[in-house]
């Protein structure tokens, strides 16, 4: 398998998917925290949005290099779905056309897919709202495609920034995209965890009234950056 988006033409129809155990722990974190835990490295760029508030996904990519103007190859995606998975398509040059609606989603659906993410644009969006199939995308544009140039299946692409390898974890919600290795998929969730217990003791002193002026011990640094108070 050469670079990302440098293969043309091919569908690998065996992947390594990150362990299904930790993906699953990962599905009850936020974006946020997955993100801080791993180190604050993962994001992708924030132009790819919900179609619908509190869209959130979670799972193995199987992933999709597509051309400007053309969703030939996710139809060729969706017979490499397993259930659980979010496929993620990239494009070989900026494109915001409508590459994907209702019907692709329902086709989608069928073979246990969780969601799409999709660095182009996507239509249909009341269908897709109804239907609770979480959409993150760069555009909304009725600008319908064509079928007729060939893309790949199952190879690494860059997606808003993000190498994503198949069979990696992509998590998105209301905060966003981040991408886990699938190497690091169990280590990610232990991690976030963590994190977030840590932030329910945070919530819970500053629910009590505690000042994050000294809950993280601020006031030191403050004097010494030469704040003063007046009065």
């Amino acid at each position: 398998m050469s670079g990302p988006g440098t293969e043309i033409g091919v569908v690998y129809r065996s992947i390594a998917r990150a362990d299904a155990a930790a993906v699953a722990r990962l599905a009850t974190q936020g974006v946020a925290t997955v993100h801080e835990a791993m180190g604050r490295v993962g994001l992708m760029r924030p132009r790819l949005r919900p179609i619908y508030p509190g869209a959130k996904l979670c799972g193995p990519a199987v992933t999709v290099l597509l051309q400007p103007g053309d969703n030939w190859m996710l139809h060729v995606a969706a017979e490499q779905i397993r259930p659980g998975d979010v496929v993620v398509a990239s494009c070989t040059s900026d494109c915001d056309d409508g590459f994907f609606g209702e019907l692709l989603a329902t086709s989608f659906r069928a073979r246990g897919a969780v969601g799409l993410v999709i660095e182009g644009g996507a239509r249909d969006v009341a269908d897709l709202t109804r239907m609770g199939f979480p959409v993150f995308s760069a555009a909304i544009s009725a600008k319908g495609t064509v079928k007729a140039s060939l893309g790949s299946v199952n190879i690494p692409i860059v997606c808003a920034g993000q190498v994503v390898t198949p069979g990696d974890v992509v998590l998105g919600d209301d905060d966003g995209l981040v991408v886990v290795p699938a190497a690091r998929a169990e280590a990610a969730a232990t991690a976030a965890e963590k994190r977030t217990a840590n932030e329910e003791a945070k919530r819970a002193k500053l629910a009590a009234g505690v000042l994050g002026l000294d809950l993280y011990d601020m006031r030191p640094a403050l004097e010494k950056a030469g704040l003063r108070y007046v009065g």
